[in-house]
């Protein structure tokens, strides 16, 4: 009789074994061990500097401005755009700000608007739509082309447009004639975070 009770306590013991098992593994993450996830520094904490490979990535539809690090976002700040803040900036006036690849050309501590970084509009994208639509002539247009090749300011004053800049004095409304626009505390961070010849990126 002692002998059946103990093959039986064994059955069940070994049946509750399988079962935990079994839901291990199914609770499990795929390869069976916990993926680390690189996490976004949270509002508060301070940013460790230098950045590694910073970039600068600009969504205008969700009014969001994300600063990267090594491949990991670490800050979003919410931004304002400009006056016309659907459409890509064409020429000079009309309040669009702009969508491309630029870089960070300059980097002022006595902006009108508290900080400021210049972007490297227009690029040789705009350069070539300018041209072909003959808003810029070809010297221009080869001005803006030698500019953007040695990383230095391209010509501001043509008539696709310029002086297109990252900067504070608030983000709560689409406000300026085409910059992208912070609120001063989120630009002071910025602004301490990127040196001349970061990239950026402006999409829709």
């Amino acid at each position: 009789m002692k002998y059946y009770l103990l093959v039986i306590a064994f059955l069940i013991m070994s049946n509750s074994a399988c079962r935990s098992e079994i839901k291990a593994r199914q609770t499990a993450p795929a390869g069976g061990t916990k993926k680390e996830t690189a996490q976004p520094a949270l509002p508060g904490q301070t940013l460790k500097l230098p950045l590694k490979d910073p970039r600068i990535i600009v969504t205008k539809s969700t009014r969001r401005l994300e600063l990267i690090s090594d491949g990991v976002v670490v800050r979003t700040y919410h931004i304002g755009l400009g006056l016309n803040p659907v459409d890509d900036k064409k020429q000079q006036g009309d309040r669009a700000t702009p969508e491309g690849d630029f870089y960070v050309f300059t980097r002022n501590d006595k902006s009108a608007y508290y900080l400021s970084l210049g972007l490297s509009y227009p690029n040789i994208e705009d350069a070539d739509r300018g041209l072909r639509d003959g808003l810029i002539s070809r010297a221009e247009h080869d001005a803006i082309v030698k500019a953007i090749k040695r990383k230095g300011k391209p010509p501001q004053n043509t008539a696709l447009g310029g002086d297109i800049y990252i900067h504070g004095n608030g983000a709560r409304s689409d406000w300026t004639w085409g910059c992208v626009a912070l609120e001063n505390e989120d630009i002071r961070e910025l602004f301490d975070a990127v040196p001349v010849g970061t990239p950026v990126t402006i999409r829709h």
